[in-house]
């Protein structure tokens, strides 16, 4: 059974690059894409993905509000940030206190398929200025 992934961005073209990145990973599929926050926590409801990656910046409901939401219905929806900005310690807190189980930036997008990778063995992965750092808490 393919791993099934829901990529939420209001930015078409990061999307389609993501989706690039994911469908060249055998036993990977998208299984759907969502434009706004709102659209992600429908979307996951309705597709029950096995990861949804998202991104912070996003109109009706940013990546942070989103993902709230998401874990709320099902916290056991994988979800990676995607971010424009650097993950400073402070955002890598406030994605992990949203449900988040890593968070990477758009610049490194070669980093997504590491970081999906972690996130579905239930381990965490924050790109924070360039380097993976622990000792982010698990809060649940």
């Amino acid at each position: 059974m393919p791993i099934r992934i829901l990529i939420a961005d209001d930015d078409l073209t990061i999307r389609y690059l993501i989706r690039r990145v994911v469908e060249d990973q055998a036993g990977w599929e998208v299984c759907g894409e969502a434009g706004s926050g709102n659209e992600a926590v429908v979307k996951t409801r309705e597709l029950a993905p096995d990861v949804a990656i998202i991104d912070l910046a996003m109109p009706e409901k940013n990546g942070l509000e989103a993902a709230r939401e998401i874990f709320a219905a099902s916290p056991s929806t994988a979800m990676l940030l995607l971010t424009v900005q650097e993950v400073s310690p402070q955002l890598a807190r406030e994605a992990r206190k949203a449900g988040f189980r890593g968070a990477v930036t758009k610049s490194r997008g070669s980093e997504v398929v590491r970081a999906v990778e972690i996130v579905l063995g239930d381990g965490t992965f924050f790109q924070v200025e360039g380097a993976p750092i622990s000792g982010v808490p698990n809060i649940t």
